[in-house]
């Protein structure tokens, strides 16, 4: 499979983005009041440093834990997601990208302001599921990167909504060339029904084979773990994986730093450590 520019990025042939998902942010139900911020940012210098530690190969900081999820951030997640990304930065060894759920223009804005190499959303398609209708439009994200002068945010696309399902269904390669026809995605991202459950190989391979030698990577969005690597990674340019680094595999743990290093260690059986 060709180079692409995440290899590039983070020189690494096949990347692994980890997860470091923050506590609940000021505003949401889940708040924690009584450690605050202060709180909040231990707990993502603790993730950040075992996904360092263990080898992996980018970042990518989301608000994972402001659930009830909602389809647009308000200002105070805003605040947040930048305040501790801006607060670990100096901390980083390795690339970063932010996803703030499940709002592009929010996303953007975060990245823009602190200075992020990528960012992930749902950029294009219409949906409906556990968060009610979801629309999107590829043209206003690009529109508001360029207001914001960030043209140099690679964008990740989620292809498929994880808590959805599209309003009018199409074979999720179609997708992924209709995607590439109308827009100028980045990297392609393929998940399962909802956030830790795998991917469907032989769909995987369908995305990849749809949009192949068009220099756009096709990425793991979730499920991704050390004992199906090996496989996936023959289809995909790369994962993103987050609840499979946690203790016990639970997405609201701490990343154990054992599980990160078994991850990154098939990874680098696999051929492309």
């Amino acid at each position: 499979m060709p180079a692409s520019w995440l290899s590039d990025l983070t020189g690494a042939a096949r990347p692994i983005i980890g997860m470091a998902h923050l506590p609940a942010l000021p505003g949401t139900p889940l708040y924690d009041a009584v450690g605050g911020m202060a709180k909040v940012r231990d707990a993502v210098r603790r993730d950040l440093a075992a996904l360092q530690e263990g080898g992996i190969h980018a970042v990518m900081f989301c608000n994972e834990n402001d659930r009830p999820y909602r389809l647009e951030a308000d200002a105070a997640s805003v605040a947040g997601v930048a305040d501790v990304v801006a607060a670990v930065r100096g901390e980083l060894s390795v690339p970063f990208g932010v996803d703030v759920l499940w709002d592009p223009r929010a996303t953007l804005a975060v990245a823009a302001a602190t200075g992020a190499a990528f960012a992930r959303e749902i950029f294009a398609g219409a949906f409906a599921g556990d968060f009610g209708l979801w629309v999107r439009s590829a043209g206003d994200a690009f529109r508001y990167r360029r207001e914001l002068g960030a043209e140099g945010v690679r964008l990740l696309f989620n292809i498929n909504a994880e808590f959805a399902a599209p309003l009018a269904p199409r074979p999720l390669p179609e997708v992924a060339r209709s995607i590439l026809f109308s827009s100028s995605p980045d990297a392609l991202c393929v998940s399962g029904p909802i956030t830790g459950e795998a991917v469907d190989a032989s769909g995987l391979a369908a995305v990849a084979d749809a949009v192949r030698g068009s220099g756009v990577p096709v990425l793991v969005n979730t499920g991704f773990r050390a004992e199906q690597a090996a496989d996936l990674l023959r289809h995909a340019a790369g994962a993103v994986v987050g609840s499979s680094l946690k203790v016990d595999g639970v997405t609201w743990n701490p990343v154990d730093p054992l599980r990160v290093r078994a991850l990154m260690a098939a990874v680098a059986a696999a051929g492309d450590g």
